[in-house]
């Protein structure tokens, strides 16, 4: 007799990519709106109508395990058709203008599919993006100039909102091969106040290796050019390194750690900038 086919409750997949995404059974119980008790039962379901560990848990932090890791593409994927299919039978009218703040790197490289599946949901709701750096993004937010900002922060920070997304910072330059010397370190840096530019300075100076900058650009596609005409080296995150420069990560340069991106949002959002909230929670992690 074939074994019955098990049913997923779209309920419980997104407590786990919410889990996923905002790193924290305490942080996903407030993005949910549900108390911490229940959201660790959740997941219990989960894994055991999976038959799969999904998630190590310890009183300090949350990882993902290899199947839980496999899962969440999928779930993912559960969820945004979901969550189209739902929107185009419930809410197939909602309209409204959604202001977005967000770096431009994380923009180019991460947003743009995101914001493609829920322009396809909520086709009559207009998307208002302004690239700037974190803390101009900050002051405006503060100002009321978004009604969702997504900024870059440090793991300790008091910056605030759901942690998003989060990736390892690595050093990128033209040529394959890096030569230590006792010169000082061409930088290619974006204005200040950067987090990036203020992570490099500050670890090389830790290292006690000397460093100048050598070139400021505004623009991601400007500061990469200036890269591969051998100005100097940034910092980026490494899955943004375009496939034409290449990555020192570890010595003979100081280790960067990792970057965060955390999502701020007012205080009472609109319907569509509600949606547009949960929807980027979901969909990055």
């Amino acid at each position: 007799m074939p074994r019955p086919l098990t049913n997923l409750d779209l309920d419980l997949v997104r407590t786990f990519v919410t889990i996923a995404s905002v790193g924290n059974f305490t942080r996903a119980a407030e993005t949910l709106r549900r108390q911490q008790s229940t959201i660790s039962l959740q997941v219990q379901r989960l894994e055991d109508a999976l038959g799969q560990k999904l998630i190590n848990r310890t009183p300090r932090s949350v990882r993902l395990t290899s199947e839980g890791e496999m899962f969440l593409g999928h779930a993912r994927r559960l969820l945004d058709l979901n969550d189209e299919v739902v929107a185009r039978v419930n809410e197939p009218h909602m309209q409204g203008v959604v202001r977005l703040g967000t770096p431009e790197d994380f923009a180019t490289r991460h947003l743009p599919s995101v914001l493609a599946r829920f322009a396809q949901a909520y086709p009559a709701v207009a998307l208002e993006v302004t690239c700037d750096l974190t803390l101009n993004l900050l002051d405006r937010f503060r100002k009321g100039a978004f009604d969702v900002a997504l900024i870059k922060r440090e793991r300790i920070s008091d910056a605030g909102g759901i942690r998003v997304w989060r990736e390892p910072l690595v050093w990128v330059r033209a040529d394959r091969d890096f030569w230590a010397s006792e010169g000082q370190l061409p930088l290619v840096v974006s204005p200040a106040p950067c987090v990036y530019r203020k992570r490099a300075t500050e670890a090389l100076d830790r290292a006690r290796r000397p460093w100048r900058i050598a070139y400021t650009c505004g623009s991601l596609a400007g500061s990469l050019a200036a890269v591969k005409a051998g100005l100097g080296m940034t910092v980026l995150p490494k899955d943004m390194v375009p496939p034409d420069l290449h990555i020192i990560d570890g010595k003979p340069l100081p280790d960067l750690k990792d970057t965060e991106i955390a999502l701020l949002q007012r205080e009472r959002l609109s319907l569509p900038a509600g949606r547009l909230r949960d929807h980027i929670i979901g969909s990055l992690g």
